[in-house]
């Protein structure tokens, strides 16, 4: 992959990042109560290998209660109720962005029943951030490379996130965050088809840039945003990820269980088509 520029935040996340100043203003006031976790942490990469092993797709499934696209997707499902809904995914993903998302950090907290390894998923661009989140029971942090354009601070970012014991899973839009992914040595790597400038979803440029750039050795893949069917799974797995982020498509349904029981019951019924 040639050299690039890198870019500057722009359009929503620009909006998104202005909404966590409060946040970490709060913080730089309180650091001093923030305290290490000192149990032990679900490997998150283990879960996604796992899953990949087993039905050649792992399923992070993901409890987000409102998103600025959607606007309000479910209010009255708590974090305890997904959690025991999505108890067949892989991993579990929590979106904690308390403005546009409607999320709280201390769901990580209420999400644990199932034991299954959960993504941090938030706006995160300093270190604090990372320090409150490694006082949780979280196995991964997600870190997206528009809101960290400059190499140095993703990789001061992934550095304390390993050092508080969370692995890093850095999100990219195109072949120029991948570049910086890459460089910061980033091993799970998330791909977003919705366009964060503007919320629209862009599929083709999902899979154009994993067939441009396929997984290194020791790299895992995740499919995000927008999908819903056994279809759009089947698509992301035939691309050659590794695992497949549902949030709104389970959140939405009248029943998040059936609704990912069905996708997982597709997805496995097709690996023994293959594996037969």
């Amino acid at each position: 992959m040639k050299k690039m520029t890198q870019r500057q935040n722009q359009g929503e996340l620009e909006r998104f990042k202005a909404a966590k100043e409060n946040e970490i203003k709060r913080l730089i006031a309180d650091s001093s109560s923030i305290k290490p976790f000192n149990g032990s942490r679900l490997s998150f990469t283990q879960a996604l290998k796992k899953g990949l092993c087993h039905r050649n797709l792992a399923i992070i499934a993901e409890y987000k209660r409102a998103s600025p696209s959607l606007g309000d997707i479910d209010l009255n499902l708590s974090p305890e109720q997904a959690a025991a809904n999505y108890h067949r995914a892989d991993a579990l993903s929590i979106l904690t962005e308390e403005t546009y998302f409607k999320g709280s950090l201390s769901y990580i907290e209420r999400a644990l029943a199932p034991k299954l390894p959960i993504l941090r998923k938030d706006f995160i661009f300093h270190p604090l951030q990372i320090a409150a989140t490694a006082a949780t029971a979280a196995s991964a942090v997600l870190l997206i490379v528009r809101l960290t354009p400059q190499l140095e601070q993703l990789k001061l970012l992934m550095g304390a996130a390993l050092e508080g014991g969370l692995e890093v899973v850095v999100e990219v839009f195109d072949e120029i965050d991948l570049e910086t992914a890459r460089l910061a040595e980033a091993k799970i790597i998330q791909v977003n088809r919705r366009d964060l400038c503007g919320l629209t979803l862009q599929s083709e440029k999902q899979l154009s840039l994993i067939e441009k750039f396929p997984p290194l050795p020791g790299e895992l893949w995740i499919a995000a945003s927008g999908l819903k069917s056994a279809a759009d799974l089947k698509t992301v797995v035939e691309a050659g990820f590794s695992a497949a982020l549902i949030g709104s498509a389970l959140m939405a349904s009248s029943s998040p269980s059936k609704a990912l029981g069905a996708l997982l019951t597709n997805l496995e019924e097709g690996f023994k088509r293959l594996t037969s």
